[in-house]
């Protein structure tokens, strides 16, 4: 596409804002300018006076549309300001911790690195908590990869929007006795996320602190995989009580567990650790339900768990119909097979620990 004016304010056509009817940027009136240079174009987003839940989310998208469309090759910068006052890059996040206030426990459910499982333990640990009779909401903070709509069944699904004293708020989607909140409502279908560190920062911040959670008494968060700028943004700008590590019994999973232990113990985020979960702990045939095959190692997390002098919460099984639940939108935790029972043991064992 040519870097002119016209195809790029055709490209922001493609950016939606969920909570205006879904219409796009350009007819709402949200472009500010648009500046073209020979390898630069800088786009300008006018936001009303009143903060709007979405504004990092829209950035992050229509950024991202302008890299689809005008390529790699092009500087793209993308501001923000607020009408009827004077332009200015908009920075800071005004965090609105009222949302929270009623809120027992916020708990981040993290790993060391990808491909453990975590948000599947997050997703089922929240429906476990839920059958427990405990009141539970979900935020779905894994930015690159949110998950929580597939695997709840919700990816149709948008929530809704309401407005309070002057602030827009986000109601959290309801289903099987939990709340969920996830920044895959408001991306299209397949919609790669480019955001830098800082917006995405910000982004995942407004996704928990403009949603009228109401009464709760645990809030899960999913938290990207790793160690970053995202999780240090997170546990110091939310009242992070403390974290779930997720692992599997491989020592390559296992190598990454300390860096992530190690940083929620960091002198700057100080934040206790209340277990760990091996997950895929061992393979067991769904017609063979008595049967153990130890694939990935054998009691990799109970030995690092009591290395690092962390209590081991459970141990979940490698069954087939874990992934089934997840893919068709339906947790394991739902049920009463093995894998189910396992959820709910860790389940009980976090609420024992926090009291």
């Amino acid at each position: 596409m040519a870097m002119t004016k016209e195809n790029i304010l055709k490209a922001l056509t493609e950016v939606h804002h969920p909570g205006k009817g879904d219409k796009d940027l350009v007819a709402l009136g949200m472009v500010h300018s648009v500046e073209c240079g020979d390898k630069e174009v800088k786009l300008t987003l006018a936001f009303p006076k009143r903060r709007d839940p979405l504004s990092e989310y829209l950035i992050g998208s229509a950024r991202a549309a302008l890299v689809r469309e005008l390529g790699n090759d092009i500087e793209i910068k993308v501001e923000s300001i607020i009408v009827d006052e004077a332009p200015k890059k908009s920075n800071k996040l005004d965090l609105d911790l009222e949302q929270l206030r009623y809120v027992r426990h916020i708990i981040g459910i993290a790993s060391g690195k990808g491909g453990v499982g975590k948000s599947t333990v997050a997703v089922n640990l929240a429906v476990a908590l839920a059958r427990l009779g405990y009141r539970v909401g979900l935020a779905d903070a894994d930015v690159y990869g949110p998950s929580v709509p597939t695997m709840t069944g919700t990816e149709d699904l948008a929530p809704e929007a309401v407005q309070e004293d002057g602030k827009d708020y986000f109601l959290p989607l309801k289903k099987y006795g939990v709340e969920w909140m996830s920044v895959g409502y408001f991306a299209e279908r397949g919609q790669a996320l480019i955001w830098r560190g800082p917006m995405a920062c910000n982004a995942l911040k407004q996704m928990i602190l403009q949603v009228k959670w109401g009464e709760l008494d645990f809030l899960l968060i999913d938290m990207p995989p790793g160690t970053g700028d995202i999780h240090i943004s997170l546990v110091h700008d939310i009242p992070v009580e403390g974290a779930v590590i997720v692992t599997t019994p491989q020592k390559v999973a296992l190598a990454d567990v300390e860096k992530g232990v190690n940083m929620f113990r960091n002198p700057g985020i100080n934040k206790p650790i209340f277990g760990l979960v091996e997950n895929m702990a061992w393979f067991t045939p769904e017609e063979h339900p008595d049967e153990k095959y130890y694939i990935f190692g054998r009691d990799g997390g109970a030995r690092m768990a009591e290395g690092l002098g962390v209590e081991l919460l459970g141990q979940i099984p490698l069954v087939q119909s874990i992934r089934e639940n997840g893919d068709s939108g339906e947790p394991a935790a739902l049920g009463s097979r093995a894998d189910s029972l396992a959820f709910l043991d860790i389940a009980a064992r976090l609420a024992e620990l926090l009291g």
